[in-house]
């Protein structure tokens, strides 16, 4: 009996979100807090998510639904600062429920409003402009060197997974910008915090979520490429353009971290009598 092309293709989606996860997972590992936050902030989740949906819908489909990406960026701020500065003192659990409790009830509070690409754009300024002084003190934290358990990257791939399955199932359903708060749920955030809070500790954790939030600020720019793009060229040149804003983004970010760190004097070397 032949297999269902429908079947297969949900199959595919799923497996190709999984090894995009599992190799972002693999080099946030590998890196601080800062270069970490890049990899977390990139479209890991709403990638695939976007991908998937504009092969289902048109080009003012995706426009609505990343109007609300736009404007539930503003609520992943925070809950990455609700999170860093829980994280300080308490542990995993308070830590990432009350984060997410914070971002759920913003994130219903935004179906019932009618988003423009000005109302969300405004959103996005006055949030990041509290939640970044506030998370800057955070940012710098040891990382300690651990351990890789099997179940970390598999374990992170299926909670993206989780998130690509809900929106691709309910898009037909919630409307666009439903659709768009679900595909820009802060997913990667919350297993990142999963995953090294109970092992590298609160700080360190927080480290790589406060550093996230300049990230996220040129993730929701990248969405306002994505909106206009996508009236104005079509499903596919507005995805290109909105990726590669995000990752220019991060890129630029990376070099200038590379280049204050080339500019810092050496550290003198201690003398021992």
């Amino acid at each position: 009996m032949p297999a269902d092309p429908q079947f297969v293709a949900f199959i595919v989606k799923i497996v190709l979100t999984a090894a995009i996860v599992v190799g972002a997972a693999m080099a946030t590992e590998r890196a601080g807090p800062l270069l970490g936050a890049l990899i977390v902030t990139l479209p890991i989740s709403a990638g695939p998510s976007y991908v998937f949906l504009a092969l289902q819908h048109g080009p003012d489909f995706i426009a609505a639904s990343a109007l609300g990406s736009l404007a539930v960026n503003a609520a992943n701020g925070v809950f990455g600062l609700v999170y860093v500065v829980l994280a300080q003192r308490r542990g995993l659990f308070i830590s990432v429920a009350s984060a997410l409790a914070v971002w759920i009830a913003i994130a219903v509070a935004f179906r019932a409003i009618e988003w423009t690409l000005i109302r969300a754009l405004l959103l996005n300024v006055a949030v990041y402009a509290v939640c970044l002084p506030l998370a800057a003190r955070f940012r710098h934290a040891a990382m300690p060197v651990y351990r890789r358990r099997w179940y970390d990257a598999p374990l992170r791939g299926l909670l993206v997974c989780a998130v690509v399955t809900a929106v691709l199932t309910l898009s037909a359903r919630v409307g666009p910008v439903a659709t768009g708060i679900l595909a820009t749920a802060p997913i990667v955030m919350t297993s990142m915090a999963l995953i090294l809070h109970p092992r590298v500790g609160g700080a360190a954790s927080a480290a790589v979520i406060a550093n996230g939030l300049t990230g996220l600020v040129g993730f929701g720019a990248s969405l306002v490429v994505l909106h206009i793009a996508a009236l104005h060229f079509g499903n596919v040149v507005a995805l290109m353009l909105w990726l590669f804003a995000s990752m220019g983004w991060n890129l630029c970010l990376w070099a200038l971290w590379r280049r204050r760190m080339l500019m810092r004097p050496p550290t003198a070397p201690k003398r021992f009598p």
